[in-house]
């Protein structure tokens, strides 16, 4: 029958030249079924169903290879929207979970972090590569969420490229926990393995999908 044929001839060519594509399959098909129908039997000819299912099998084939292609094509156009998407970050300012504190020219940095309730008393401490301490910003009163901070830094004589700060905060006697965001410039985007990734002014790669706030 044409089923035990076909996949004698797919291993045959599979062997000598790799994958046959839906087409060539289809066309070998055709041939096949039109010698089948010409040298059957009369007198035992070829039902209707048994002609159906085997149009039926070659017709997923090539359906699904139209699929793949379809799929393929949808991948491309959606990474190529990411990186349009990337590419309209870079020069902009993207808040993500971190602790670095970026300082600069002036001496001014600016950075965030979110609260998971009310907190009285929040300390910011500011370290530097060595962790040892540099200043410190008290705030008071503040809500949920997120939070920013700013830190005059221009007296600060100091390494000021590998800053770090940590945050403490306390509602009475109950510790409010704390989620560090730290600011950075975009300065390149790429896709890996269909994600969008910002490549950071600090030398740090994030997903797209890390990003709290972009200004």
């Amino acid at each position: 029958m044409i089923n035990g044929v076909s996949s004698n001839s797919s291993s045959s060519s599979s062997s000598s030249s790799g994958a046959t594509s839906a087409q060539e399959m289809q066309d070998k098909f055709l041939t096949l079924l039109v010698a089948q129908l010409k040298n059957q039997d009369p007198t035992n000819p070829m039902d209707n169903a048994q002609l159906t299912s085997q149009m039926a099998q070659i017709s997923t084939v090539s359906g699904i290879e139209k699929l793949n292609d379809t799929v393929s094509s949808v991948t491309s156009q959606f990474n190529q929207m990411q990186m349009l998407q990337g590419s309209s970050l870079i020069g902009h300012t993207v808040l993500t979970e971190g602790n670095g504190l970026a300082v600069t020219e002036e001496g001014q940095a600016t950075a965030a972090f979110e609260l998971a309730g009310k907190a009285a008393n929040v300390t910011v401490t500011i370290t530097n590569a060595s962790g040892e301490l540099v200043d410190t910003v008290e705030m008071t009163g503040l809500d949920a969420g997120r939070n920013y901070f700013t830190w005059d830094g221009s007296k600060y004589t100091g390494d000021k490229s590998q800053l770090q700060y940590s945050v403490k905060a306390s509602n009475a006697e109950s510790t409010v926990k704390v989620t560090p965001l730290t600011a950075s410039n975009v300065v390149a985007a790429t896709v890996s393995n269909g994600k969008l990734m910002l490549e950071l002014g600090s030398g740090a790669t994030v997903d797209y999908s890390g990003v709290k706030s972009v200004f």
